[in-house]
């Protein structure tokens, strides 16, 4: 997916020699909001191109979804019917630009299953509502507790490198970020409850249920995600403040006869920063993609369990809603990470000020 130049890789100095330092030695009292509308045309912009690919990809599958949703015994006229109800009797120029019309104004379209079925409310809104909250919650829990944990995990390897603690966190970490979620979920379940019987192996309430009221189901989903997840941002912090402690105004401090802890947290951290708004920006745009194996592994109620179901039954107007929405997500993270760089970096802050 794209990305902006800022999150697309994580560079150890604050200083960036990009397109964004080029617009922010431009910058002046407006420098900052023509930033910030800038990088939302951009984003708009990556949204429209992904929409029409989206579009495609969903109804380059093959099989006819009407046909799917009614059955193999469905007349030729209930055929028909259904087709003219979806829209699906148009050509795809035609379904595309209705799609995206309604969209805009927050009309997802109907699901074919749920029309199929004569369903009181069919609409993809209804239907994705509830799982979409449950997931966003799940997602935000991992965010609160994989944001204090990468920083102080990166940050103490980083200040014993080459010690045994370093070593221990950088190898668990490559080890842990080289498992699939699906492995490691497994290997949780294995053993927090076949052998120890401690959580549940899977979520058990229903999809309208409040997640936070049932912790018991919380507890695997979340560590699997944040041990996979927070393995990367952990590295790629541990590689900033590594590389800031390696510095010359860092040596330059020292000499200076400032004590280790101001410097660390004065200069080092400082220059780690953006690096690591970068990693985490990414690491919580890969939850995503994750939470689509950990809901489907421990049958929690969220959006990645009902897209795992459309795509099965060819539902196309869910999946491109779903995967829509999704997109949106991750260029939001994108342009409010490159924004909090922006702001945190004391040369582009100036410049755009």
């Amino acid at each position: 997916m794209a990305g902006s130049p800022l999150t697309e890789s994580v560079q150890p100095e604050p200083e960036p020699a990009d397109a964004l330092g080029a617009h922010a030695r431009h910058g002046g009292p407006l420098g900052l909001a023509t930033f910030v509308v800038r990088r939302v045309a951009q984003g708009l912009l990556t949204l429209a191109l992904l929409s029409v690919l989206i579009f495609l990809a969903t109804n380059a599958l093959p099989g006819d979804a009407a046909q799917t949703a009614l059955g193999k015994d469905a007349t030729p006229a209930r055929l028909a019917e259904l087709r003219s109800e979806l829209g699906l009797d148009h050509n795809i120029a035609v379904r595309y630009g209705h799609w995206v019309g309604n969209a805009l104004h927050g009309d997802l379209g109907k699901s074919t299953h749920a029309v199929a079925q004569g369903a009181k409310d069919p609409s993809v809104r209804h239907l994705v509502t509830a799982p979409f909250r449950n997931t966003m919650i799940l997602w935000f829990v991992i965010g609160v507790l994989l944001v204090p944990l990468t920083i102080f995990l990166g940050t103490f390897a980083a200040m014993y490198e080459g010690r045994a603690v370093d070593n221990a966190i950088s190898y668990g970490t490559l080890f842990l970020g080289s498992l699939p979620e699906f492995v490691l979920g497994t290997v949780l379940v294995f053993v927090f409850f076949t052998t120890l019987g401690w959580f549940e192996p899977v979520a058990l309430f229903d999809v309208d249920s409040n997640p936070l009221q049932h912790l018991g189901g919380l507890v695997l989903p979340v560590v699997t995600l944040l041990a996979v997840s927070g393995a990367f941002a952990t590295r790629q912090i541990r590689a900033g403040v590594r590389e800031a402690l390696h510095s010359e105004h860092v040596t330059a401090a020292r000499l200076n006869g400032l004590p280790e802890g101001r410097v660390l947290r004065r200069y080092a951290l400082r220059t780690a920063v953006a690096p690591g708004i970068q990693s985490t920006a990414q690491s919580l745009q890969l939850l995503f993609s994750g939470l689509i194996v950990v809901e489907a592994l421990f049958a929690y109620p969220g959006i990645g369990q009902v897209l795992v179901t459309s795509v099965q039954s060819q539902d196309t107007s869910v999946v491109q809603s779903i995967v829509l929405v999704l997109a949106a997500l991750f260029l939001i993270i994108n342009i409010v990470a490159d924004l909090l760089v922006v702001l945190v970096v004391p040369k582009l802050r100036t410049a755009v000020a």
